[in-house]
């Protein structure tokens, strides 16, 4: 049996590994994110990961990047070294010994030896009802045809096992979901999985202590079904129609319903309004049945596996009680790759054609589907052979499914006159294009009639597995793979005559709203058929069409186009989210390049977004033929040009990304584009260097260039494309506002031209230098110094800063009002570095509201020098001092500043600091005095339940306007909970308590439960462990529900996104 189901789910290695980076709390992987920084903990000749790339990463991520830089064995050694050096010792043993399955065994169990305590009448009946599913499912698995070249990649295996498990115990927690979704395209292998899930049950192999029965339930097979009962819809394949009812009834739990084909039900009115049902003998239409099942209305504790093409899963989710979506991605990279040499029996000539196959994302997306790999191979191979000088470079996707028609039936015997195929190409067509209309897939004798087909062309789509017959249909055909109808759909509007396929408008009307469909709709098989559509206009394929299958096709397809292209003028196109990309495709299919020129000549604004290597292929080819554009929103979002644009001589051809870049850049000089909008665009040296060059084009027609954010970290910057970047900043048109260089290799010689250039342009407020070495630069200031720069906030977060340099920081922030924002996180600023920093701070022109010292080699010393420099300084509103060892002598001085009234500072982060009980006693104090501190973070400090204590007296304050209190991983334990409780409900301020990973235990929780049920307390937001959460989370949904604004959190989020950023 063939396996063509790819999950992407994943119980192995990768899977575990993420388990131990998703446990770690948000300090612990901030620590580990450093130690990746310390090439003391990593392998020898790794290759250094940017900071840029890591700093914000969340665990899932965090995995893939690893993955990116070490093997897997090299990323489980990582793991190790790291864990050891943050002595995690329990982790470090579990990451050490071999790591147990704990899933069932792989091995068959017996189905025939039941519970020794069972009644032998329900042996006798399950064992019957095995049998019968067993022999069922077998039949439809041998009745399904498959071409007789199609090639089988593998069979029943440990890796099919493993893959069916994880459908069913999918979740680390050991909790078993109850709604499982199977979603993917068509043809992927989603009713292929169902199907085995039911017989590897009915076998013996999989299940058996879990399920006692398992129902099969076909959407097509029902949908037409007359009304019936639930217990009537079981008792269709019941050996005698005799189903134990009260034996289902009575143990639910042990029910699995597999629904396949969801997408084939329609949804049945006033299904919200309607009373909930319970009665298995009601009698009701299917449709109706199966949504109640599926709401769990009917069978509340059973288990449903539900398939369903992914158009159809905005319908589910409003359904279901908690669903857990598994995607069924069908042939992986790998499996394509095999399956092309194994058919081919040529490696290389297998690689060309996948070589090929790869750069048409829609084709390579579509082989995730065997029988279109068996399509595309079979297709390939035949016109190979047919002419030895076959050009693979110059096919569409459209003209590979046209070539393997005409094939096909070039020697196909089939017994129609020759003045008959017109009309019976069209018919089948209108078949297939009707299907679509109505979400149609499957075609009853009558549907055939009433479309005129003969027998004779059915019996040989039939033999051409073009369509194959259903197996739970009595002379039902579908076709054998659902891109065929789709092709075929969109075949109808190019061939002659002017009847619709569904009765009512004519064929150009039709046509006028498929295409308005398809290109404001993200439906997969309506954007194909709109791209077939386009395609079979390419001149040669008409004339195959008309030569090969001796089709009719219409003469006015072009002009009728063109009309509904001008009509667009009229249509704002932006605004109702028109598919821009998805209409570039469209036209790039054709190939016709004066067809295209003419259609986009119309156009007068674009919004394209650029996220792989064919929107990047598209837009090149279509932009350079706007002649008419004016304005145009171009975002590069996705790492398509990131990877370095190269000028081998393998690539210098029209298909390489360096001359589709500069197609794109070209509009800008050659067009009338005057209004080009580059935000949130990511670029690289390459590309940024080839849009520079044409914004200095003196023939650029640009008034206005919408650049307010620029990102190019983790590219590595040369000294000759940093200044034609950083002279652009003066473009006329230029109103770049925020930009990124982290990672990117700059020297302490080239960002000294930066901030030159900065000083000749008045729009960049924000500029990070992250992750760049500029151990050696000597200063800031530039020939003509920074004092007229507008940059407003600058990081220099992890650059190795010099003791030079801060000299010149202070200087700077004491010369400007315009500088608020300074970050100079993991440097090794030290004492000194600070000392000479807080001599600018009382300066009277100091304008620096935020200030960032994370990381920074600081001790107590530097606590005196910021709090006599807080003393004097009033702008200065927040400081993050998190992770350096300040100690309870740090924190005391302080707090000298602090405990004056008007001291200004509203915001401190001195989580990780080492400071313990007696610092707390030192902040409260202070506060007694400060009105104006508003946030203070004090996590993974050793406070105790003591240091607790101390806040929480002066937090009852009536004048304490402290909002937000961070108190994770502080080491406490229920005997605080009362002081928080008092705390709770008196302040009138506090609004958000972080108490994530302490040991408060039910008792604590409890205690403090009490408090925030009362009308009195203002709280928010409050962060628990999650077992903790567990336990208030149906009492929460009773607050919320009579209006309380509270949530409970067990993983801490930020209120304000600068915040965020700057802490």
């Amino acid at each position: 049996m063939s396996s063509s189901a790819n999950i992407y789910v994943d119980n192995g290695s990768y899977d575990k590994l993420l388990s131990y980076l998703m446990g770690l709390d948000q300090s612990q992987l901030e620590e580990f994110k450093l130690c990746l920084q310390s090439p003391q903990l990593l392998l020898e000749n790794f290759r250094k990961i940017p900071w840029a790339n890591l700093k914000a990463i969340d665990p899932i991520n965090l995995l893939c990047l690893l993955s990116e830089y070490f093997s897997e064995k090299q990323m489980w050694e990582v793991t190790l070294s790291i864990f050891e050096n943050m002595n995690l010792t329990s982790l470090c043993m579990e990451i050490g010994a071999t790591m147990n399955e704990m899933e069932q065994a792989l091995g068959p169990q017996d189905p025939n030896q039941e519970a020794a305590e069972m009644p032998e009448e329900e042996k006798v009946h399950r064992r019957r009802y095995r049998e019968r599913m067993k022999a069922k499912i077998l039949m439809m698995w041998d009745n399904m045809p498959w071409p007789e070249d199609h090639i089988y990649l593998r069979n029943v295996t440990e890796k099919e096992h493993d893959e069916l498990k994880s459908l069913l115990y999918p979740n680390r927690t050991g909790a078993q979901p109850q709604t499982i979704i199977l979603e993917g395209i068509a043809g992927v292998g989603k009713t292929t999985l169902a199907m085995k899930a039911m017989l590897h049950w009915a076998e013996g192999f999989l299940f058996q202590q879990r399920f006692s029965y398992v129902f099969f339930i076909s959407c097509h097979k029902v949908k037409d079904m007359k009304d019936t009962t639930f217990a009537g819809l079981l008792s269709w394949d019941w050996p005698d129609s005799q189903v134990p009812i009260e034996e289902l009834m009575s143990h639910p739990e042990r029910l699995l319903f597999v629904i396949d084909g969801f997408e084939e039900m329609d949804m049945p009115s006033n299904l919200d309004n309607s009373p909930p049902c319970t009665d298995w003998y009601q009698q009701l239409p299917v449709n109706r049945i199966l949504f109640y099942l599926l709401k769990k209305e009917l069978v509340p504790m059973a288990t449903l596996l539900i398939t369903t093409k992914e158009y159809r899963t905005k319908d589910l989710k409003k359904l279901l009680l908690n669903p857990w979506f598994v995607q069924i991605l069908g042939f992986t990279e790998g499996d394509r790759e095999e399956y092309f040499i194994r058919y081919f029996g040529d490696q290389k000539k297998a690689k060309k054609v996948l070589y090929w196959v790869r750069k048409n994302e829609t084709l390579f997306y579509f082989c995730s589907a065997p029988l279109v790999c068996w399509t595309v191979c079979s297709c390939l191979k035949r016109q190979m052979v047919r002419n030895p000088h076959f050009q693979i470079s110059t096919q569409t996707t459209t003209s590979l499914y046209v070539h393997f028609f005409s094939s096909l039936f070039a020697t196909a015997e089939v017994s129609l006159s020759e003045q008959n195929w017109p009309g019976q190409w069209s018919a089948l067509c209108s078949l297939a294009a009707e299907g679509m209309w109505f979400r149609n897939f499957t075609f009853t004798k009558e549907d055939l009639k009433h479309k005129c087909l003969e027998a004779h062309l059915i019996g040989s789509l039939l033999r051409l597995n073009i369509l194959r017959k259903v197996n739970d249909c009595e002379e039902c055909v579908t076709f054998t793979h659902q891109s065929f109808q789709v092709f075929l759909g969109a075949m109808f509007y190019v061939l002659w005559g002017t009847k619709g396929s569904i009765g009512g408008p004519a064929k150009h009307e039709e046509m006028r709203v498929l295409l308005n469909n398809a290109l404001v709709d993200r439906n997969f098989y309506w954007n194909q058929m709109a791209l077939f559509f386009f395609g079979l206009l390419k001149r040669s394929l008409i004339r195959e069409l008309e030569d090969t299958l001796c089709c009719k096709v219409g003469q006015r397809i072009m002009d009728e186009l063109l009309e509904w292209a001008e009509e667009l003028k009229s249509y704002d196109i932006v605004l109702n989210r028109f598919e821009f990309l998805h209409f570039f495709s469209c036209l790039y299919e054709t190939q016709e390049e004066n067809f295209v020129r003419q259609i986009l000549s119309h156009l007068l604004e674009a919004d394209i977004n650029i996220f792989g290597n064919q929107q990047l292929q598209v837009s090149s080819f279509c932009l350079k033929h706007c002649r008419s554009l004016s304005k145009l929103r171009l975002s590069v979002t996705s790492s398509i040009l990131q990877t370095e644009l190269t000028f081998s001589v393998e690539t210098l051809e029209p298909h390489s990304k360096i001359y589709q870049w500069q197609d794109i850049c070209s509009v800008f000089c050659n067009g009338h584009v005057s209004e080009l909008d580059l935000s949130n665009s990511k670029l690289n040296t390459s590309s940024m260097k080839k849009l520079c060059y044409e914004l200095r084009n003196p023939r650029c027609k640009l008034r206005k260039l919408t650049l307010t954010h620029l990102n190019l970290s983790s590219n590595n910057l040369g000294v000759p494309v940093s200044t034609m970047i950083f002279k652009t900043l003066r473009h006329s048109a230029c109103n770049l506002q925020y930009l990124w260089l982290e990672s990117c290799g700059l020297t302490p010689l080239v960002c000294r031209h930066l901030f030159v250039e900065l000083s000749r342009n008045s729009s960049v407020s924000f500029l990070s230098l992250g992750d760049n070495d500029l151990s050696g630069m000597k200063g800031l200031q530039g020939p003509s110094g920074m004092s007229t720069s507008s940059l407003k906030e600058l990081s220099l977060e992890k650059c190795n800063l010099s003791a030079a340099i801060y000299q010149d920081l202070a200087l700077h922030v004491s010369s400007t009002q315009r500088t608020t924002r300074l970050c100079l996180g993991f440097n090794p600023l030290q004492d000194d570095g600070v000392r000479l920093l807080c001599a600018a701070l009382t300066h009277p022109e100091c304008a620096l509201e935020r200030l960032v010292l994370w990381f920074c080699q600081l001790g107590a010393p530097s606590c005196r020098y910021l709090s006599e420099a807080l003393l004097k300084n009033k702008s200065l509103t927040h400081l993050n001092l998190r992770r350096n060892k300040l100690r309870d002598e740090g924190v005391k001085f302080l707090c000298k500043a602090l405990s004056h009234p008007d001291c200004s500072l509203q915001n401190l982060d001195l989580s990780d600091c080492s400071f313990t009980a007696d610092g707390c006693q030192e902040l409260a104090n202070a506060l007694r005095h400060n009105h104006n501190m508003k946030i203070l973070d004090i996590r993974n400090n050793d406070v105790q339940d003591n240091g607790v204590k101390h806040l929480c007296e002066v937090l009852q304050d009536p004048y304490c306007e402290l909002n937000t209190l961070g108190l994770e991983k502080c080491n406490l334990t229920p005997a605080c909970c009362q002081h928080l409780s008092s705390v709770l409900t008196s302040s009138k301020s506090l609004i958000n308590l972080n108490l994530l990973e302490n040991d408060l235990e039910p008792s604590g929780v409890s205690i403090l439960w009490k408090a925030l049920k009362k009308s009195m307390c203002k709280l928010q937001k409050l962060g628990l462990k999650k077992e903790l959460y567990d336990l208030v989370k149906v009492e929460l949904e009773e607050l919320q529900e009579r209006g309380s604004f509270l949530r409970v959190k067990y993983k801490w989020d930020f209120n304000d996104l600068e915040d965020k950023w700057w802490w």
